[in-house]
């Protein structure tokens, strides 16, 4: 309750430092206004305000390294976040972390482009149904989906949070598409390389995403 309150106090603060109103306003106006605020902010929820609060105050600095991953705390989300952090296990978890980054970001400007379908989960099940006819073959290659390293899924899970909470640089200059090194699909000679990182190499095929240079 403690942290709430003090994360309250500095939204109030953050958004009175932008509003030239309060700075003319009387006491008794003062007043009234950051009782509107402190209101507002609390129709909001205490998560959500977090993540705005930290995400304009203090931008986190992402090491892309095991080490780095270990210090953070353990990751958790709604359907959006577990559909990614089930598609980086089973597309990248023995990527590096840079490269398990990138998938991600991959993933994310599929969202943003308007060539694939606006949420998470759905721009992972696209097509499947039908035996390797989907965008990621583990949703479609007929065998189980069981996570069996916990700790790998404890690691992309982490990855995944902090992609969606949007302190990840980008990485792969609005790549849609991505393959290992060890295939070479028809597709990769006509769209436009765009990064190699780990194993994978990155495409984009000229539809402008959010993402996009």
């Amino acid at each position: 309750m403690r942290s709430i309150r003090r994360l309250s106090t500095c939204a109030v603060v953050s958004l009175s430092l932008l509003s030239p109103l309060s700075a003319l306003a009387s006491p008794e106006q003062a007043k009234t206004l950051a009782d509107i605020e402190a209101k507002g902010l609390r129709s909001v929820g205490s998560e959500r305000l977090e993540t705005m609060v930290s995400a304009s105050t203090s931008p986190s600095e992402i090491e892309f390294t095991r080490s780095w991953l270990a210090k953070q705390p353990k990751a958790s989300g709604g359907e959006q976040w577990k559909c990614l952090s089930e598609a980086l296990y089973f597309e990248a978890r023995g990527e590096t972390i840079k490269g398990q980054f990138a998938v991600a970001e991959v993933i994310l400007n599929r969202v943003k482009s308007r060539q694939f379908p606006s949420t998470l989960c759905n721009v992972i099940n696209q097509g499947t149904g039908k035996k390797y006819q989907c965008q990621f073959t583990y949703t479609c290659d007929g065998n189980a989906e069981v996570i069996s390293e916990p700790r790998a899924y404890a690691q992309v899970g982490k990855v995944a949070r902090a992609v969606l909470d949007g302190k990840a640089p980008s990485l792969t200059k609005g790549a849609t598409y991505y393959h290992t090194k060890a295939v070479s699909p028809r597709w990769s000679r006509v769209f436009t390389r765009t990064a190699q990182i780990g194993v994978h190499l990155f495409y984009r095929d000229g539809v402008q995403t959010a993402s996009n240079d």
